[in-house]
């Protein structure tokens, strides 16, 4: 397939893209309000003289009170972009603008690019000297080899804060990430892999410079250029930089350096690289053919010769991809956040470390989701994570922190790293602080044993040994031995190694129990106790939550292959509701720093004005359960009255009958949404009751409620987390229908937390 077939856009596309609606792909958004002659006499004059005067006599405080602690310039001067060449500084600012927005999207890094219309080493270090002041870090982008190599190592020196050449060190740090794993499938070690690198440029020469510091021998490695093998004794078209990798050996030529070789490392040019060469190489060969836009040789080339052979590309159309986003994200961050003075060679090695590392470990749904439901494990075609994987913000980062504070590089040393690591997760998912809230107190409460009820289906045996790989206790898959334990392995999990614990209902030694208890219930409903057998033995939500009900298990996750209203009928056949409780659905919505709980999501559609009162108690309970002071708001289309309907005349009511109880929450209604967030909103109204914004929205009708959520959620700025089936007398979840792993993760989470919020709520 061609390189334009492969394409999904064209030209013309791109060129949008990149012009509509507006030109360019960054902007500058303020982080404090400008609404206020106030707010602007703090932010200018003469509010920001206090700061001024503070840095002046301490410099470190810019750190403090400016954005220089992440904030990172992206320099370039055009004369090596991508794989076009030299085409001058403003044509490679489209490059250098992604490379800033890539540092956002990724890593929470704030960056500004930077384009320097020279050429000379000399002139590029005086610009970067003189305005590195106003950053906590250099990036060096697509400037040409051998001056690259120069304008870093000097720019280092002058400057007390990291300077990275990304062209260099990120090709290096990934393809190491990937040599590790390649030895690790193979049964290779670093110290024994002879490794041929073909094009001696800047990344070429960084990442044998990576590999040997790593543990690959000087003397195992050949490097190529367009010369040839660069060889001790060479004089033609050499310099400092690439005598470093001079080697004594007979070779001279590409395909006579690759006799017997175990890597190819490609950042050279299209074609280079055939199949006759491919052939000579030792077995299970690694192929790095990473020139771009076009490798070195096509991976179906090389495996139509070479069926053993693992291949990565510099292409997100192949698999194995190696992509700097892997690399210049995390390294930063964990820089910037210890203040590094610079990046070094332990930085460079934990990095890619951890990288290998990730790539061995379960890959979740959203990696997959980004690949089109391709399911990813690491093997011959995953040896490299996913730039997708929402783990790398958090898992990246404190090991390049942890190398920067033991090599000695950190100015500000990080006391609790996994405090750090919860704060990382927080910066790019919503969800992550609540979550992280409710990991916390179950981790470090008694284990909880919590039923998988849909126990062979792959996405929830993974859930499940996340959920007890976690320590957040003990996972129990109902379903059928030996196709959990097929499904466990096609998950590429070991099950020798995973101490889930399997119950098949129709053989559990519990199954007559189970019978006599769920037909005392169902006798007088139309059930002959045949058909409670088969229920038990059949349902495994009628076994799972009769393991519940009598204490067999702390609470169950469900919901994976049903309808949630037909899973909901299920389980209220053999758990009933808590004494006082309201069965009811709560979603959790996260956006913009605010959490807010909304009632009831799914299960009473048109709840009449007692009902709204049983609603908006529960909810209360359990907000206030969960460490949330509620203030609730009952939602309608009316203002106080205006207009009146149907619907809010049940919303008034219900406010009504709480006026005449005795409650411990704030509460207020009818209103519109925009009343019930904001505040200044209220000034038409000052008899209103909240003291602040609502975080608990009581919707008139499960249509309202739903689509609300289902909105926020679908158009982008928020997170929903649930719904959250409350109201039970023992713990229940249900997810979504085909959640995810981490959805059912999440479920499973809440539902270990659940069993004591049940007792705290009866």
């Amino acid at each position: 397939m061609s390189d334009a077939e492969k394409r999904t856009f064209t030209d013309e596309e791109a060129l949008s893209f990149h012009r509509d609606p507006t030109p360019g792909k960054i902007a500058i958004v303020p982080t404090k309000p400008m609404a206020t002659q106030r707010d602007l006499s703090l932010a200018y004059s003469p509010g920001v003289a206090v700061p001024v005067l503070a840095i002046a006599e301490n410099p470190e405080l810019a750190y403090d009170y400016t954005s220089k602690g992440n904030l990172v310039a992206v320099i370039s001067n055009g004369t090596a972009i991508l794989g076009l060449g030299n085409l001058g500084a403003l044509a490679a600012k489209p490059v250098m603008e992604g490379k800033s927005v890539l540092f956002k999207r990724f890593a929470d890094v704030d960056s500004i690019d930077i384009e320097v219309s020279a050429t000379d080493p000399d002139e590029i270090i005086t610009v970067v000297k003189n305005i590195g002041v106003t950053f906590g870090g250099i990036n060096l982008e697509d400037i040409k080899s051998p001056e690259c190599f120069r304008i870093e190592t000097e720019l280092q020196e002058l400057l007390d804060i990291p300077v990275f050449h990304d062209d260099q060190h990120g090709t290096a740090i990934i393809s190491c990430a990937g040599l590790i794993n390649a030895c690790h499938i193979t049964g290779r070690e670093l110290k024994d892999v002879k490794v041929v690198l073909c094009g001696a440029g800047a990344a070429g020469i960084a990442s044998l410079d990576l590999m040997k510091a790593m543990g690959v021998r000087h003397e195992n490695c050949i490097a190529v250029d367009n010369t040839g093998v660069i060889y001790r004794g060479r004089t033609a078209g050499m310099n400092q930089w690439k005598s470093a990798h001079a080697v004594d050996t007979d070779a001279r030529t590409l395909a006579e350096a690759l006799v017997g070789a175990d890597v190819f490392l490609g950042l050279s040019a299209k074609g280079v690289l055939t199949q006759d060469m491919i052939m000579k190489m030792a077995p299970n060969p690694l192929i790095f053919a990473m020139a771009n836009p076009d490798p070195e040789i096509l991976p179906e080339e090389v495996h139509a010769v070479r069926p053993d052979a693992i291949v990565g590309t510099g292409r997100s159309d192949y698999p194995n991809q190696v992509n700097n986003v892997l690399g210049f994200p995390y390294i930063f961050r964990g820089a910037l956040d210890v203040r590094a003075r610079r990046v070094n060679l332990e930085m460079k090695i934990a990095c890619a470390n951890a990288l290998a590392q990730l790539a061995r470990e379960d890959v979740p749904d959203e990696v997959a989701a980004a690949y089109h439901g391709q399911q990813l494990k690491f093997g011959p075609q995953y040896i490299i994570p996913s730039p997708f994987d929402p783990r790398l913000i958090w898992y990246i980062p404190p090991f390049v922190a942890q190398a920067a504070m033991d090599s000695g590089v950190a100015r500000k040393p990080i006391e609790d790293m996994d405090a750090y690591r919860a704060s990382l997760a927080q910066r790019l998912d919503p969800t992550a602080a609540f979550l992280q809230k409710l990991q916390g107190t179950v981790q470090a409460a008694p284990k909880k044993k919590i039923v998988f009820a849909e126990g062979e289906e792959p996405s929830v045996i993974r859930a499940a040994y996340a959920f007890q790989s976690a320590g957040l206790g003990q996972a129990v898959l109902v379903g059928r031995e030996d196709l959990v334990l097929e499904n466990m392995v096609a998950a590429g999990l070991d099950p020798k190694d995973s101490g889930l614990e399997i119950i098949n209902a129709r053989l559990s030694h519990r199954n007559p129990e189970y019978v006599d208890y769920l037909y005392g219930r169902l006798a007088r409903q139309g059930f002959l106790k045949r058909d409670v057998q088969r229920l038990i033995n059949q349902d495994r939500n009628s076994f799972a939550a009769s393991m519940v009900a009598l204490g067999h298990a702390d609470g169950m996750v469900t919901g994976v292959t049903r309808s949630y209203d037909q899973v909901l009928e299920e389980v209220l056949q053999v758990i009933d509701p808590a004494p006082d409780g309201r069965v009811m659905g709560m979603s959790v919505v996260l956006a913009k720093g605010h959490t807010l709980f909304i009632a009831d999501t799914n299960v009473t559609e048109m709840p009449e004005a007692d009902e709204l009162v049983e609603i908006a108690l529960q909810a209360a309970r359990t907000v206030s359960v969960l460490g949330y002071t509620p203030r609730v708001a009952f939602m309608s289309y009316s203002t106080f009255g205006n207009p009146m309907g149907q619907r809010s005349e049940k919303v008034r009511d219900a406010v009504a009958m709480l006026d005449e109880m005795d409650v411990d929450f704030e509460y207020e209604g009818e209103m519109p949404p925009e009343l019930a967030l904001d505040p200044e909103k209220r000034v038409n109204y000052p008899f209103m009751r909240l003291t602040g914004p609502a975080n608990v929205l009581i919707m008139p009708a499960i249509h309202s409620a739903a689509i609300s959520t289902q909105l926020v959620q679908a158009v982008g700025g928020a997170t929903v987390i649930g719904p959250l089936l409350l109201g039970l007398s023992k713990s229940v979840q249900i997810c979504p229908l085909s959640a995810s792993v981490s959805r059912i993760l999440q479920m499973a989470t809440v539902a270990a937390y659940e069993q004591d919020l049940v007792e705290a709520l009866t």
